[in-house]
């Protein structure tokens, strides 16, 4: 089966989606095992972190929460937007797309990312505390084309997952509608504040099939409203209920601070997303990025070992509740550490800067002047490559939050240059900012890292000579 053609292959994928589709609740099972065994034998000749053995047994009891899960995803999401959610995120960009980019990294001696970030503009109709975005100003944009030209590109490379935060994307909607309906083999999510959701988005993103969102929230209405501003609550919470009518597949983005962490993963508050109908929610440690940034708003030591294990058993899909979640800071141990500079990921603002996170805002490339390939192999990126991964404890993944030693000096030695239009901020006064947050957090990452078992990857896409952690180690 791997040795298979692009076409053949997605042929097949798409007849057992059809078959799990048009089965009776009894027979789904079956043909969703089905699936499984599809995809494990197109992906034979790679190294995959995933036990298909486990996963068909998970899948098989009934009482489970990954069956009750996949269940749910039958029967409450659009046919169409789920067959394409699965052809498109699941064959084109996982699999087919993951053989693609890990040939491109072999290739071209430089990272090659799994997904590209970009800000279609820098327009918000918000303005939220602590929120990085809000520095750029509400002028910038990148162009209809610009954004179809860095696809292009990316689909050359193997990339067809692309995500969209702003400012506000869906400012852009019809043009992202547009990029959708043009790229109709790549996959798309926004992140959003949700307050320009309407009965007409949802049509749209029902008919084109491949664009999910990420719903800003950071608790309840008092807490949520305190940052984003009143009434932004209700109107996420009724553009959910529009989402889940017109069966589309959507999430929640939640920054964790120290004021709220308690709320955003309580029973009361998971229950209520599960119950929306949100298939997956994004935890983000909040990050002190820019000159006026909110030192406060950093969690605790405690409060962040909290996370690490509640996020997990929210997640457990034997007992859990039913719904994704991710930490991208405390679980760095699934991606290898810092997936940043284009290891897996990295940003494009709206002034068509190549950053390489959506956090560190320092660049040696545009897109209107680079193409994406010499972007990679830009002095900042390439000095991503050359140290990752930056700890050899994947709790401490970043050089910025936990590493601070690192970005200031990979920023020095490349000569990458802030990207802030409003108010530059220097790699020194950033990092300043987390040296006592890395000192504190370090005894307690180390503890957990050694007492809790923790995965070892079949595949690590670091500079050859750093795998396995040869070099890089702190």
């Amino acid at each position: 089966m791997g040795t298979l053609s692009h076409t053949a292959g997605k042929m097949a994928f798409s007849t057992a989606i059809n078959a799990a589709q048009h089965s009776s609740e009894e027979n789904r099972e079956k043909m969703i095992r089905k699936l499984l065994d599809l995809m494990e034998k197109y992906m034979s000749d790679e190294k995959l972190d995933i036990n298909f053995n486990t996963a068909r047994d998970m899948i098989s009891a009934k009482d489970g929460t990954l069956n009750k899960y996949i269940n749910r995803l039958f029967e409450e999401v659009h046919p169409h937007v789920l067959k394409t959610t699965a052809l498109n995120l699941g064959f084109e960009s996982f699999f087919s797309g993951t053989k693609t980019i890990r040939k491109m990294r072999e290739i071209h001696e430089c990272n090659v990312p799994w997904l590209i970030l970009m800000d279609p503009t820098s327009a918000c109709n918000l303005h939220c505390t602590g929120c990085w975005a809000a520095e750029y100003g509400n002028k910038l944009n990148l162009t209809f084309e610009e954004m179809d030209r860095v696809i292009m590109q990316g689909k050359e490379l193997g990339i067809y997952f692309y995500m969209l935060t702003g400012g506000e994307p869906l400012v852009r909607k019809a043009d992202i509608i547009r990029l959708c309906k043009k790229h109709n083999d790549c996959a798309f999510l926004a992140y959003t504040n949700g307050t320009l959701v309407d009965e007409n988005l949802c049509k749209e993103m029902q008919a084109v099939g491949n664009f999910y969102l990420a719903l800003s929230l950071e608790g309840f209405s008092e807490v949520n409203d305190l940052r984003r501003g009143k009434g932004v609550y209700e109107k996420v919470m009724h553009a959910m209920d529009l989402l889940k009518k017109y069966g589309l597949i959507f999430g929640t983005s939640i920054c964790y601070t120290s004021k709220n962490i308690e709320t955003i993963v309580s029973d009361e508050f998971v229950d209520l997303l599960v119950q929306k109908g949100n298939r997956y929610a994004f935890y983000f440690h909040y990050m002190p990025v820019g000159n006026d940034a909110a030192v406060d708003l950093l969690p605790t030591v405690e409060q962040r070992k909290f996370m690490y294990k509640r996020v997990r058993e929210i997640r457990d899909m034997r007992n859990g509740k039913g719904l994704f979640t991710m930490d991208f800071q405390n679980d760095g141990e699934y991606v290898g550490g810092c997936i940043a500079g284009g290891r897996n990921y990295f940003h494009i603002n709206a002034n068509g800067d190549a950053e390489p996170c959506v956090f560190i805002h320092y660049s040696n490339a545009n897109i209107r002047t680079h193409t994406l390939l010499e972007i990679l192999k830009q002095p900042i990126f390439m000095a991503y490559r050359d140290h990752q991964p930056f700890n050899k404890n994947h709790l401490r993944p970043c050089p910025m939050l936990e590493n601070p030693e690192f970005l200031v000096k990979m920023v020095q030695e490349t000569g990458a240059q802030s990207t802030d239009l409003q108010s530059p901020e220097s790699a020194e006064h950033l990092c300043a900012k987390c040296h006592e947050y890395a000192k504190a957090w370090t005894p307690c990452a180390e503890q957990l890292w050694e007492e809790n078992p923790h995965v070892e990857p079949k595949y690590e896409n670091y500079k050859p000579e750093n795998t396995n952690h040869n070099r890089i180690v702190s």
